[in-house]
């Protein structure tokens, strides 16, 4: 008798706790928690954004990459490529590869430019006389061959990057999410609870 009225007692009280308002709650922040996430993402898109500017623009491109890559490795739901057919790795810097790609490639005309002059002018004192001359052309044809500038491919990994976002973060998506999942969970408890009681006390 006197656990059926302590078991009544405290059944009485878990009626104050509406189920309503928990319900509410756990909807709230997971609308909340969504909401956080849309904006990292819309943020981490200005970000990725700015990486791309600065690379074409041949601006501050370490500031913007760094930006993009503490944001993105602090914030949850800010992966950097989405869908199938997204280009792996979603970063690449493609301008800057090609400035660098042409500026190897001038220098090297510069000094194989040159090379061809000094060629020139040793194959002259080797085989004076005419103009056209077939030793003299091959002579500056073999130096040209041995002392001229290679161009080395230069490695494009380095200018391709790719940051992988945290499964969960302690922002506003994250936080929010995290609430929802505890205010679900205590809906699911009360209300196994309730059941439980409501059997006891027949």
């Amino acid at each position: 008798m006197t656990d059926k009225r302590k078991l009544n007692h405290s059944y009485r009280r878990l009626r104050h706790i509406k189920s309503r308002y928990i319900l509410i709650l756990a909807v709230f922040f997971l609308i909340l928690g969504i909401y956080g996430m849309r904006q990292n993402y819309s943020r981490m898109v200005e970000l990725r954004a700015a990486v791309a500017s600065a690379d074409k623009q041949n601006g501050d491109v370490e500031t913007a990459l760094r930006n993009l890559r503490e944001f993105v490795y602090n914030h949850m739901n800010t992966n950097l490529s989405s869908g199938n057919v997204a280009i792996k790795p979603p970063i690449q810097l493609k301008y800057r590869y090609e400035r660098l790609a042409k500026t190897e490639a001038k220098k090297a005309e510069e000094v194989n430019r040159e090379v061809k002059k000094q060629g020139e002018q040793i194959c002259i004192k080797k085989y004076p006389g005419r103009i056209f001359n077939s030793p003299r052309v091959n002579c500056t044809a073999k130096y040209i061959s041995e002392h001229s500038a290679k161009q080395n491919p230069i490695p494009s990994d380095l200018y391709k990057f790719d940051f992988i976002s945290p499964v969960w973060s302690p922002d506003l998506a994250g936080v929010s999410l995290l609430l929802s999942l505890v205010f679900f969970a205590a809906l699911l408890f009360r209300t196994g609870l309730e059941f439980w009681y409501r059997s006891e006390l027949g």
